[in-house]
């Protein structure tokens, strides 16, 4: 059969760097930090006492109190850039067949803030009976953020979560991607979100000793291919992308921001947390997402980058590159976003899936901030293109994005300029 065309018609964002699109983006080209100390609770004891937390978020501005109080955060995280993505869009809601419009949306971890509360709560309280707030499991579990999208807009098509570590967003997009073109859908609205800066989270993570711990200057902690990186930043937040049938969008006169031509996965089958030193599932998961886009290499303007930060996986990741694109990945723009918006873990696809978006939209590929050290890192060549600190002007017909998670889940995206 053949396949149909599918087309990103809207976008919304809630991250460090600003609680929409526009200012997401704004910042993003800019080379803005949204590191800072921890607000969401007191890290004073803990080895990381910083992250890349959203600033101002006000729920109210997106549903009502009485209903936001039977969500944790991440799902209040996926509701406001639901809205923001679909209202982006244009869709008429009331006159498009809504059995055809769906929901894939995942998290990495899910509701953890409200795991944490409920079991101190019933520690506290045990000598008196168990006593769990009646929402605690639709709260806390992973899928119900694509649940609540689908209940507010009455959406009756494909509608679950994907679980993936940090790959998990672009994973969602991909099988959003895939239900299209196969013309099980019309449209579906697709990302993920994350709200794990609590003590569990942060604490975790400490213990695994994968996050940085630069506490006298958290703007400048998160440097990807730098030599003195000493892990990633914890973020949070989440991204959502409307994708839509060609045709279907072409009809409603619908504005299209780029064409999503193809997705890969891989696996590393290596190691828990590490990835393969050799960067082997980064080489196939890109090479897999070229063959389904039915690309060369040297069609590929604009990487961004897995780039968590850290010493091993930054290495991996570029000779992967290297060894996928050739001499074509010194004609590459190379950017981790990761350096502004730290790691938005289960949400951070999906994020740098709209920058990757932007960057073909607008032709500016967003910087790798905080770099400063150079030649004196013997463990990455500075050869390539690696939009160190100032964005970059330049045509960007495709944009691919990476993301690499725990369990050596690898998940990739290739959005191209639209053209008839």
């Amino acid at each position: 059969m053949e396949l149909k065309r599918v087309v990103v018609t809207g976008l919304g964002a809630i991250t460090p760097l600003g609680n929409n699109v526009p200012e997401f983006w704004e910042n993003l080209i800019n080379g803005v930090s949204g590191a800072g100390p921890i607000t969401h609770f007191d890290a004073s004891l803990f080895k990381t006492q910083f992250a890349c937390e959203v600033k101002n978020f006000d729920v109210t501005q997106y549903i009502d109190r009485k209903e936001a109080r039977k969500m944790d955060l991440y799902a209040q995280y996926a509701i406001a850039v639901a809205k923001e993505a679909v209202t982006d869009s244009g869709l008429d809601i009331e006159n498009e067949d809504r059995t055809k419009i769906g929901v894939i949306f995942g998290a990495g971890i899910g509701g953890i803030n409200t795991f944490e509360e409920e079991v101190s709560n019933y520690a506290l309280t045990v000598d008196k009976g168990p006593r769990f707030n009646p929402f605690f499991i639709p709260k806390m579990i992973s899928d119900i953020a694509a649940g609540q999208i689908s209940i507010m807009y009455g959406f009756h098509g494909p509608n679950y979560a994907t679980c993936a570590a940090c790959a998990t967003s672009t994973n969602a997009i991909a099988d959003a991607f895939n239900l299209i073109r196969l013309g099980k859908a019309n449209v579906i609205v697709s990302g993920g979100s994350e709200a794990a800066v609590t003590p569990a989270g942060v604490g975790g993570f400490n213990a695994m000793h994968a996050l940085s711990t630069r506490n006298d200057s958290p703007e400048s902690a998160s440097r990807p291919f730098s030599a003195s990186r000493d892990g990633f930043v914890m973020g949070e937040g989440g991204g959502c992308l409307v994708l839509e049938e060609l045709e279907h969008a072409k009809n409603r006169g619908a504005k299209i921001y780029a064409e999503l031509v193809g997705t890969g996965f891989s696996g590393d089958a290596y190691h828990l947390t590490a990835s393969h030193p050799e960067g082997l599932g980064a080489k196939l998961v890109m090479k897999n997402a070229l063959e389904d886009a039915e690309m060369t290499p040297e069609e590929v303007d604009y990487i961004n980058v897995h780039g968590t930060s850290t010493p091993v996986g930054d290495i991996s990741e570029v000779k992967a590159i290297k060894d996928v694109f050739g001499d074509h990945a010194y004609k590459l723009n190379i950017s981790s976003s990761k350096s502004m918006t730290g790691h938005l873990l289960g949400a951070a696809g999906a994020v740098e899936a709209i920058a990757s978006i932007l960057a073909v939209k607008n032709d500016i590929v967003p910087p790798t901030i905080n770099h400063t050290e150079g030649d004196n890192d013997e463990s990455i060549d500075y050869d390539l293109n690696f939009t160190f600190n100032k964005a970059q002007k330049r045509e960007v017909k495709v944009a691919l994005s990476n993301t690499f998670g725990f369990g050596g889940h690898n998940a990739c995206a290739i959005f191209r300029k639209y053209a008839e």
